[in-house]
């Protein structure tokens, strides 16, 4: 009797393992791109840029049409998906190692904390704790000391990008820790290596159990260094398209595709592929001037570009694919990166944090894709950009969107319905609809604490006016 009932005790352990297993909710792969523009694709318009699988997941995902990074810059945006907080919230306002100033203007800067502080509770914590296996791979950018590494916070497979983060033929890796080191001399495409890394942790992955993968490509961020095989077919057309398009950046970002194409057969050969979504997007806008080179990319007719909070700097591809649960299709509901956190949440039953500022994506995803947003969208970069951008700060709701300048406390109105552009200015026509937009904006950088440039003269922030 007591052997028969340690059996039964044992097969109702396994049983309810596998149910929790089951329960804990899909497969999750989130694949970010680093300075991938709004127009780089060819799903979102672009004629030059071949990327197939990145065609496929459009065709057969959902595609946004007004998706946002949460900041122009790359750190803050990170920073947001991952906490599911506005990174004003806690500072951490312009990428790392950012320090650039205006000797011409009568501001500086505005005092921030230049990494993700180790108590921030992640995506990747909350996973874990529901019996998900979680894995970073690529680039971080959210602080080097120990407590601030993807190992320290709660990924298990980390695969990092360190030295020589801009060099693609040399550059080291940490693995799991500062002591083990992946050091190439030369020999394996950053790009191709970091879809290595990811294909080796799809097939060593426990089975039993679902996994959140972070998959950071660091494509195509500057310097633009091709595989030499993959351009010269961009070379061959570069002149039927008037040299506006960048041959050597269109050959970087398929390599990103390649990878995707790769991870998509190795989801399907291991049989998770219908349990498995998929979230492609880039961190912020694309470099539409030259930065360490040529220029990268063209982003008309969106304006400027990253750095900036026009269009061109926040505004950035998004598809969502889960085969058989969500319906091919496109969505102008307008989204940024901290609304992850509450879908993801909704999906895998994650704790949920009472800081998050997104909303869940699920009625978008799986139903009512004319949804109305419920709370506007909101920007704050008090910083200097190596792009030339200026210290400002932005709120869109519904189709109207209002910009505020810092130092000279200008505001523009703009409505992204008629003038996705923003070239007319309509804050002296519709007086109201400024005074409206800029109401929400004060309070929202008064509730949340928000950290401000400071005035040259007297060191002290520079306070928006409370009203128009």
């Amino acid at each position: 009797m007591r052997k028969l009932f340690f059996s039964l005790l044992w097969f109702f352990s396994i049983f309810t393992t596998d149910l929790t297993a089951q329960a804990s909710g899909p497969n999750i792969i989130f694949i970010l791109t680093d300075d991938l523009g709004y127009t780089d694709l060819p799903a979102y318009g672009n004629p030059f840029q071949e990327a197939p699988n990145l065609d496929f997941l459009a065709k057969n995902g959902l595609k946004f049409t007004d998706a946002y990074s949460s900041s122009p810059v790359c750190s803050p945006s990170r920073a947001g998906f991952l906490t599911g907080i506005h990174s004003t919230r806690y500072h951490l306002t312009n990428f790392i190692a950012g320090n650039r100033k205006a000797d011409s203007l009568s501001i500086d800067p505005a005092p921030w904390n230049p990494y993700l502080a180790g108590e921030q509770v992640t995506l990747a914590e909350l996973f874990k704790e529901k019996g998900y296996q979680t894995a970073m791979i690529g680039k971080w950018h959210l602080g080097n000391q120990e407590d601030q590494t993807p190992w320290a916070q709660g990924f298990d497979y980390a695969r990092m990008i360190g030295k020589n983060g801009l060099d693609y033929y040399h550059y080291g890796i940490f693995e799991d820790s500062y002591e083990n080191v992946f050091q190439d001399s030369g020999t394996h495409y950053l790009t191709d290596r970091l879809t290595d890394y990811t294909l080796d942790f799809l097939e060593k992955r426990e089975q039993s159990q679902p996994f959140f993968l972070f998959l950071s490509y660091s494509a195509p961020h500057v310097f633009i260094v091709p595989r030499g095989d993959k351009v010269s077919k961009y070379l061959r057309k570069y002149e039927q398209f008037g040299g506006k398009y960048n041959p050597y950046y269109a050959a970087m970002i398929e390599s990103v595709d390649d990878g995707i194409g790769l991870i998509l057969e190795k989801l399907k050969a291991k049989g998770f592929d219908k349990n498995t979504l998929i979230i492609f997007t880039s961190d912020n806008g694309g470099v539409g001037l030259p930065e360490l080179g040529p220029i990268p990319t063209n982003l008309d007719p969106l304006r400027k570009w990253k750095g900036h909070p026009y269009e061109g700097g926040i505004r950035v591809p998004l598809i969502a694919f889960w085969p058989e649960k969500i319906d091919p299709g496109v969505t102008s509901f307008p989204t940024t990166n901290l609304d992850f956190a509450p879908t993801f949440g909704e999906l895998a039953g994650l704790t949920s944090q009472k800081a998050w500022d997104g909303q869940s994506l699920s009625p978008i995803l799986f139903g009512n894709r004319t949804a109305f947003r419920e709370h506007p969208l909101f920007w704050h970069y008090p910083h200097f950009s190596n792009q030339l951008g200026m210290p400002a700060a932005a709120v869109r709701k519904g189709d109207w969107k209002l910009i505020l300048h810092y130092e000279s406390q200008k505001i523009e109105l703009y409505n992204l319905k008629e003038d996705l552009a923003e070239s007319q200015d309509l804050a002296g026509t519709n007086p109201e609809k400024a005074k409206e937009l800029y109401t929400l904006l004060y309070g929202w950088l008064k509730e949340s604490q928000a950290n401000l440039p400071l005035k040259k003269s007297t060191g002290k922030p520079i306070v928006p006016r409370p009203s128009l």
